[in-house]
């Protein structure tokens, strides 16, 4: 039986592959389930053409693997008796356009129209992304300096 080139990579650096996930993980468990977790997302979706190729996507989405467990790991869980001792910060309403407008300084047209649209209509990447006529990949790359900048501007505001 003759195996597909996807198969036949995996199977050639698999251990390179979990020595990798070791690195990043430092758990045996956790390294080999990313290790199956990437072949996994691979074999469904992705039509793979040269060796090359597959061994090139296998340790990426190894990596990008790796880290989506660190950064599961990191979240923290909150039972609504918590959520509610926690108390919560309140901005009188005839305040809150003046502190968004205070947020919003710095920010370029093209994010302050990415910001709009994305919380207050509440749209995903993909559909800012046809209506402004840009990529999927430019939106996140806007949206992420913009969350920066207003990181920024709560602190100056908050001092």
């Amino acid at each position: 039986m003759k195996k597909d080139v996807l198969t036949s990579s995996f199977l050639d650096i698999r251990s390179k592959m979990h020595r990798i996930a070791m690195r990043l993980l430092h758990n045996d468990e956790d390294a080999k389930d990313a290790v199956q977790d990437t072949f996994e997302k691979l074999w469904s979706k992705i039509k793979i053409k040269s060796d090359e190729e597959a061994r090139y996507k296998l340790v990426h989405i190894l990596h990008n693997t790796c880290i989506d467990r660190l950064r599961g790991k990191h979240t923290i869980q909150m039972d609504v008796s918590e959520m509610e001792s926690a108390g919560s910060y309140e901005i009188p309403i005839e305040n809150l356009a003046e502190y968004e407008r205070l947020i919003l300084i710095g920010l370029t047209d093209l994010q302050r129209k990415i910001y709009v649209l994305v919380t207050h209509d509440c749209l995903e990447y993909e559909e800012v992304a046809t209506q402004l006529n840009m990529t999927v990949e430019s939106v996140r790359m806007n949206m992420s300096r913009l969350r920066r900048r207003i990181a920024e501007n709560i602190k100056k505001i908050d001092q």
